[in-house]
């Protein structure tokens, strides 16, 4: 539930000004996503080594509902922060928010890494070699069609909300989502990551890199979220 949401616009769209604004603009952006990645990955390392992962996975799999509150968390942080990005005109609170967010995800992924680290041996590294081939061939097909994916809006946003509903249900009524739920994820992920990489193209203004790596990190997280949980779910 974290793409479709409005650009708020302070300045014309990239695309509509200099080459050389447009290339430096899509360098920055991609060079604050891997920054992103980094961090991602230097905290969930830094949590898992201070030996912290353990007690965090299970005080998160004690809240009411368990795995699928852990589900619902992840979504509504990713809207929050995308929310915030979007609306901040200042650089630093754009800053703050993806600081925030990369820290939010971090820790929303520890009970998710800790059971496929110990139960499942080899299934996050090869889930993040299908992130990132996922994510290469689909900013690949937005960069080499140049088409504008913004028609993807309406259909990745009442995505979310219904994936966001079928977790509070899963709560309230005590059933799991199986690997179908997980395959429409991976499905709505590469949605969002083909209409983030559109954004970039063609709607962002050039302020707003810091906002358009938030929103591709989040696609790419969202990703490997239902990539790591197929995979589980394919195990057992």
């Amino acid at each position: 539930m974290r793409a479709g949401q409005g650009i708020a616009v302070a300045e014309a769209p990239v695309w509509a000004q200099g080459v050389d604004v447009r290339s430096a603009f899509i360098i920055k952006t991609y060079a604050h996503l891997l920054g992103a990645i980094l961090a991602f990955v230097g905290i969930e390392a830094a949590i898992f080594a201070s030996g912290s992962a353990e007690w965090l996975s299970k005080w998160m799999f004690a809240l009411p509902g368990g795995w699928m509150s852990v589900l619902g968390g992840f979504l509504l942080t990713s809207w929050i922060a995308s929310r915030a990005a979007h609306s901040a005109q200042s650089l630093s609170v754009q800053y703050a928010a993806l600081a925030a967010f990369v820290l939010a995800e971090a820790i929303i992924f520890v009970p998710l890494l800790f059971v496929a680290g110990n139960h499942y041996p080899g299934v996050i590294s090869s889930a993040a070699v299908v992130t990132a081939g996922g994510f290469a061939a689909l900013t690949g097909i937005a960069f080499v069609t140049r088409k504008d994916f913004s028609f993807l809006r309406t259909l990745l946003m009442w995505g979310g909300i219904c994936a966001l509903g079928l977790i509070v249900a899963g709560v309230i009524f005590g059933f799991t989502l199986g690997p179908v739920f997980s395959v429409a994820m991976i499905c709505l992920a590469g949605g969002a990551i083909l209409y983030d990489t559109s954004n970039v193209l063609h709607h962002y203004p050039s302020d707003r890199y810091v906002a358009a790596s938030l929103e591709l990190f989040a696609s790419v997280a969202l990703l490997l979220w239902y990539v790591i949980r197929l995979l589980m779910s394919l195990r057992d």
